[in-house]
């Protein structure tokens, strides 16, 4: 029984942090530009003094309070566009990720993932996946969290992350929206 739980809380403990180690591979490759933005980042981003009437800077450093991780990586190359894809997709399987929207638009295709919180908006981790058409970036993004899906255009706007256009389509549909264009 003890040998049980023991495994229990390794395999637990694990998966928690599987997603920090999904994606790090591609950080620092050469063909592959990377944005990693963690908690102390955003505490310390949060508490930047802005004027009390920006009603749009408020919104920002509140999200940012509940923000843990980012990690953004965008290629142009097919190989690494292939890894990510595959790397992608694994992390979907293990990580019981639930398809919040699909688009397939001039070429690229573009999946946003999360895993949900509490409410029906809340959201602990977010994924997106954009695998680009001929001469666009491929994009994956994993953010973590407990943020409303709402609040979302918010940092995509502040912090110019790529695929933030096609992220806010998000934030204008539903919970289990599937789009195709």
């Amino acid at each position: 029984m003890k040998k049980f739980v023991i495994t229990l809380i390794v395999v637990l403990a694990s998966n928690a942090f599987f997603a920090q180690g999904a994606f790090d591979k591609f950080d620092g490759q050469d063909d592959v530009t990377s944005i990693i933005v963690n908690k102390k980042m955003f505490d310390m981003m949060s508490k930047v003094k802005m004027e009390a009437s920006d009603k749009e800077a408020q919104q920002y450093l509140t999200l940012i309070k509940k923000l843990d991780n980012l990690k953004v990586f965008t290629t142009k190359s097919t190989r690494v566009e292939n890894e990510m894809k595959s790397a992608a997709d694994k992390y979907i399987k293990s990580a019981g990720l639930e398809e919040l929207m699909r688009i397939n638009e001039n070429g690229r295709n573009i999946k946003i993932l999360v895993k949900s919180g509490t409410k029906d908006t809340q959201i602990r981790e977010l994924l997106m996946f954009i695998e680009g058409a001929k001469n666009d970036d491929s994009v994956l993004m994993s953010l973590t969290g407990d943020f409303d899906l709402n609040e979302i255009s918010v940092l995509t706007d502040k912090m110019r992350i790529p695929g933030g256009d096609d992220l806010k389509k998000a934030t204008r549909g539903s919970k289990g929206t599937k789009v195709q264009k």
